[in-house]
């Protein structure tokens, strides 16, 4: 039977679509095949590592009738890649094993059955869909997915808050050291509801994420959040516990601010970063009345120093911070001007988009 036959640009893009969550190496060998399911015209490709599960929907060229069967997805996407894009290529299923034709090329894979398939099982009830703009929540996801903690034993910041409440989406992401905040506006009004998406699940959505027209309905349950947008469905299990009040770490009432360019400013940074040690990424911001000036020094006693000039009145303020925290805020940010607000040399800093008061950075001072 012919599962599918289209050109290899069509079936590579919809396989790697949905391929990006397959585990090479797994306790179930299962997992590392994709879930291919034909139905009339429309082929289904379903990919899962039994915590997130993502589908996708196509049209295809084939014959007739219903087929469901499992094959490595890995192995198909790397001999697909070797053939030309325009080559039409074709998956037909004999005795247990799939058949991949392209030109003079074939080769034979071995399958297993669909029952094996571990499907997620979706909850019984999720909260009222909305949606918002693809576009908009991949520019919420990288203004805050920096922020998210790796491998933290606080489990629950290994990941990004969704919070949706009235006409409003916030997104928050914090490893302890520093906090990110990020909002948009909703078409309709929705109840208060909070849940934390895993870290593995951002980084994904990021990558199936796109700039074009079209939105992204979302939908969370207690356990679960379903998402779905240019006919893929993304379900993934949440990070349970209790994420930190993100309202009382954002500073409020900083008495000195200033706004700079964040090219420069980011520039700077760079620039005096070269000289910090490896393990110790520290560099120290002095502000006075008209200047900035950024230093940094290393075990090997070596120093940089770098000033920028800015309209600036306020206390004089030396402060210290991680480097790589700054530079990842500023490089994240897409506007001319930065703001940041300073009390003191023991509080946090706060950064903000002077044009856009739904963009939140947060930054604790370190000791030099």
């Amino acid at each position: 039977m012919i599962v599918l036959k289209a050109t290899q640009e069509k079936v590579l893009s919809v396989l790697q679509s949905v391929a990006g969550i397959v585990e090479r190496r797994h306790t179930l060998p299962v997992l590392a095949n994709v879930l291919i399911r034909r139905n009339g015209p429309q082929v289904q490709f379903t990919t899962s590592d039994l915590e997130i599960q993502i589908r996708t929907t196509a049209d295809f060229d084939g014959d007739p009738g219903t087929f469901a069967t499992t094959v490595g997805a890995r192995k198909l996407i790397d001999i697909l890649r070797t053939m030309p894009a325009d080559q039409t290529v074709s998956l037909e299923s004999s005795q247990n094993k799939l058949t991949l034709k392209g030109g003079k090329s074939r080769f034979t894979l071995q399958t297993l059955p669909a029952e094996d398939f571990p499907l997620v099982q979706e909850a019984a009830s999720f909260g009222p869909a909305f949606s918002v703009p693809q576009k908009t929540l991949k520019d919420l996801l990288q203004q805050v997915s920096f922020a998210m903690a790796v491998h933290d034993i606080r489990y629950y910041l290994n990941g990004i808050l969704f919070v949706a409440e009235g006409k409003q989406l916030s997104l928050v992401a914090t490893d302890g050291h520093r906090l990110a905040f990020a909002s948009a506006k909703l078409e309709v009004e929705v109840p208060r509801q909070e849940v934390i998406l895993p870290r593995k699940t951002v980084l994904e959505m990021q990558r199936l994420l796109s700039d074009a027209e079209g939105a992204i309905e979302m939908q969370f349950a207690a356990n679960q959040a379903r998402f779905s947008f240019g006919g893929m469905e993304f379900v993934t299990k949440l990070v349970e516990g209790k994420f930190p009040d993100y309202n009382r770490v954002i500073p409020k009432n900083h008495r000195n601010q200033v706004i700079l360019g964040r090219a420069p400013l980011l520039a700077s940074l760079q620039r005096t970063a070269i000289l910090t040690s490896e393990k110790f990424k520290g560099v120290r911001l002095n502000i006075e009345p008209g200047v900035l000036r950024v230093a940094s020094n290393n075990a090997e006693q070596e120093e940089a120093l770098d000033e920028l000039d800015v309209d600036y009145g306020g206390d004089a303020i030396e402060i210290g911070f991680n480097v790589t925290y700054l530079i990842d805020a500023l490089a994240n940010m897409d506007q001319d001007m930065v703001r940041i607000e300073l009390q003191d040399a023991n509080s946090s800093a706060l950064v903000t988009n002077p044009e856009n008061a739904a963009f939140k950075y947060v930054v604790m001072p370190m000791r030099i």
